[in-house]
């Protein structure tokens, strides 16, 4: 999470959509730097509201605007998917190194995850919540020109981010079974990120 106060505007780091590098590239230049434990770095909209929002209209009596990149849901979970097939995670429980990536979606599906398929959600994490905290500005990933301009419309020119913490390249598709199931059952994923404009 990256908090500009000047500029009433707080970058809200949702997994595996490039935050890592936005830290990287505008930390210097941000008035709060969140880098740990990854709780609060990734701090989803519901955790902003009831810690840091309050803070800032309590204590600074400033009004935050929120920002963040949502990324295609089935490019997300591919990310996800080749970030735990990583060498160093041989071992460990949440490796998906003997799992093809059909079977990785398809035990995300299940109401009670195993811990390598448990990464959560997007649309989760940015669900505004009732008292009218929600996510002010939302990009794509996919289109980091746009964000791009944004920030440096709202933070004057700053260093374009490079790519940091990348998961291994890998070719992952879905089987058009998995996929249909993916998109009936996590609609409100693709919902969300089709109403980006």
């Amino acid at each position: 999470m990256l908090v500009f106060h000047k500029e009433r505007l707080v970058f809200l780091a949702v997994p595996k959509t490039g935050t890592t590098a936005y830290q990287s590239a505008l930390g210097a230049r941000a008035d709060i730097v969140v880098r740990d434990p990854p709780e609060l770095k990734h701090a989803p909209v519901y955790r902003y509201n009831r810690f840091f929002r309050p803070m800032f209209e309590k204590v600074c009596g400033a009004e935050m605007e929120t920002l963040a990149v949502m990324r295609e849901p089935i490019s997300w979970l591919g990310s996800w998917y080749r970030y735990r097939r990583r060498p160093f995670m041989q071992g460990r429980p949440n490796n998906t190194l003997e799992i093809s990536f059909d079977d990785f979606v398809l035990a995300y599906l299940k109401g009670d995850r195993p811990g390598f398929a448990n990464v959560g959600s997007q649309a989760k994490f940015l669900e505004p919540r009732p008292n009218g905290t929600r996510v002010t500005h939302l990009f794509r990933y996919e289109e980091p020109e746009r964000l791009n301009g944004f920030l440096t419309q709202r933070l004057g020119a700053f260093p374009l981010p490079g790519r940091e913490n990348v998961s291994p390249a890998l070719d992952v598709a879905l089987s058009p079974e998995v996929e249909r199931r993916l998109r009936r059952k996590c609609a409100e994923e693709f919902a969300l990120y089709d109403s980006i404009g």
